[in-house]
């Protein structure tokens, strides 16, 4: 088929090669615009446009795709099937009615729960036991579609935003390759999504990971998974900023003692929660590196009862 391929992040790419190794005709990579990146600011392309050049694909970067210029230009290729991956902007009903098989979107969870943006994050952050890749026929509406395949992911105890990402990524590439070949066979079945079973999830933001003690410490440890590699969960020690990027969960203590360090040795820091104690396994000290607990408490001095504080 005439693929006209729409992605950004990381997790489209393995999508887009999956397509390509299929034999499909990829004609055109639609993206996001390049952006300033880092302390020097120098402009950095998305990883779709990255893999899509390495293919030799043309590429298109639109500001915004729903302007009359970008679906006029989008026409000239004329492609049988769109797929969208993590693409970052809403299409117009223009374009989703332009290809011949449809919009076919490649969404990271398994609907309708979990429509919008970051469905990886918030499963690992709300303890989900199961997540999965949904392939849909995209509507007007944001992730209403009709659902076409599904395949569900087992999270693991230790599943972290980053680990789910990569693991749902290889599950979506090989079910979107599925799923072209039964809409192109005829065999596609499209299922309407249960309007009283959806739920809706919004972006993940900095702020997020700023750990509220009085939280449980099931709830805080899930928060550190899910906010891991980015943006991650943080506290404040001594005036610093400490980011957590693992604990362990353990009953006791009292709710009244929230935040404050229970117990530290040479091997061994403990916080009191709002119900249970964290046990840091592993952290990273403002202008340090990660570190597991053991090195950074031979670096730095922690004494009990000192107080963990909210930014």
């Amino acid at each position: 088929m005439r693929v006209i391929f729409m992605g950004t992040p990381d997790f489209a790419v393995g999508t887009l090669e999956a397509v390509i190794a299929a034999g499909h005709e990829v004609v055109l990579a639609v993206t996001q615009p390049d952006k300033p990146k880092g302390r020097g600011k120098s402009m950095q392309a998305p990883p779709v446009k990255e893999c899509a050049a390495a293919h030799h694909i043309p590429v298109y970067q639109p500001v915004r795709i729903r302007e009359a210029e970008c679906i006029a230009y989008l026409k000239e290729f004329q492609p049988d099937i769109m797929i969208v991956a993590a693409f970052g902007q809403i299409l117009p009903k223009e374009i989703l009615e332009m290809p011949k098989y449809g919009c076919v979107n490649v969404h990271a969870s398994l609907l309708p729960k979990y429509r919008g943006a970051a469905p990886i994050q918030w499963a690992v952050i709300n303890g989900d036991a199961v997540s999965g890749v949904t392939t849909m026929r995209m509507d007007a509406g944001l992730d209403t579609g009709d659902m076409i395949e599904k395949a569900e992911v087992v999270l693991a105890e230790d599943e972290t935003g980053g680990s789910l990402f990569d693991r749902l990524a290889e599950v979506g590439a090989k079910l979107c390759v599925h799923t072209i070949q039964a809409i192109e066979d005829g065999t596609a079945v499209y299922t309407k999504q249960n309007e009283a079973e959806a739920t809706h999830v919004g972006m993940i933001k900095k702020q997020m990971g700023n750990i509220d003690w009085m939280q449980p410490a099931v709830t805080i440890e899930r928060l550190i998974r899910g906010l891991n590699p980015w943006p991650s969960a943080y506290t404040k020690l001594n005036g610093k900023t400490l980011k957590i990027w693992r604990a362990a969960v353990e009953a006791g203590g009292d709710a009244k003692d929230a935040g404050k360090v229970v117990m530290v040795n040479k091997k061994e820091l403990k916080i009191q929660t709002g119900d249970g104690i964290l046990s840091l396994l592993e952290v990273q000290l403002e202008g340090k590196k990660r570190m597991d607990i053991e090195a950074f408490l031979r670096g730095y001095e922690v004494m009990e009862q000192t107080i963990l504080t909210m930014e």
